[in-house]
């Protein structure tokens, strides 16, 4: 297995390369979502960079940690009928969930089902217009072969575990031992 060391210039690049294509895009968030603990600190980064809010998601799925719903994010995504001077058009919030890596897919999963239960389900509109639209994904690495069922709208680095297993390893993990 191939193991990759970050480092926190290649974090800063990286999130660099993603609020640049977020300007290329022209999409801008009212607010960024950080998947704790991985994508905090690029979540961080960015919303200090665009001045808006972050707000944390406890989705852990490794080793079999944590996931706690966030129904207020379901909704700000959805959209709601009351005036909210941070709203987006039809009351829908512009969210960035922002990760380190993007890798089997199961936390994206998760929190697109949670989000879905959460408000209004079985509307059609979740995939025609929220998922993409005003609620998108940043991750530092986007592994190609990952089996989200969300679109990676903005990736620094793009892998495929298919081709070459690899360990990514963050410097936010194990630094006390380097």
């Amino acid at each position: 297995m191939k193991k990759i060391l970050v480092s926190w210039n290649d974090i800063e690049s990286q999130t660099q390369e993603i609020l640049r294509q977020l300007h290329l895009d022209g999409w801008r968030p009212d607010y960024v979502v950080g998947i704790t603990r991985g994508g905090a600190v690029p979540a961080v980064l960015i919303s200090q960079y665009l001045n808006v809010p972050m707000h944390p998601l406890e989705v852990s799925l490794r080793d079999g940690g944590e996931r706690v719903s966030n129904c207020g994010m379901s909704e700000d995504a959805f959209g709601s009928d009351h005036d909210d001077a941070m709203a987006s058009d039809n009351g829908r919030k512009q969210i960035l969930i922002v990760d380190d890596i993007n890798d089997s897919g199961a936390t994206l999963n998760w929190i697109k089902q949670d989000w879905q239960s959460g408000c209004f389900p079985n509307d059609t509109r979740w995939m025609k217009e929220i998922w993409g639209h005003n609620v998108r994904v940043a991750v530092l690495y986007d592994n190609e072969s990952s089996q989200s069922e969300l679109d990676i709208a903005y990736a620094a680095v793009t892998i495929n575990k298919a081709e070459e297993d690899s360990w990514i390893e963050f410097p936010w993990e194990n630094w006390w031992a380097k």
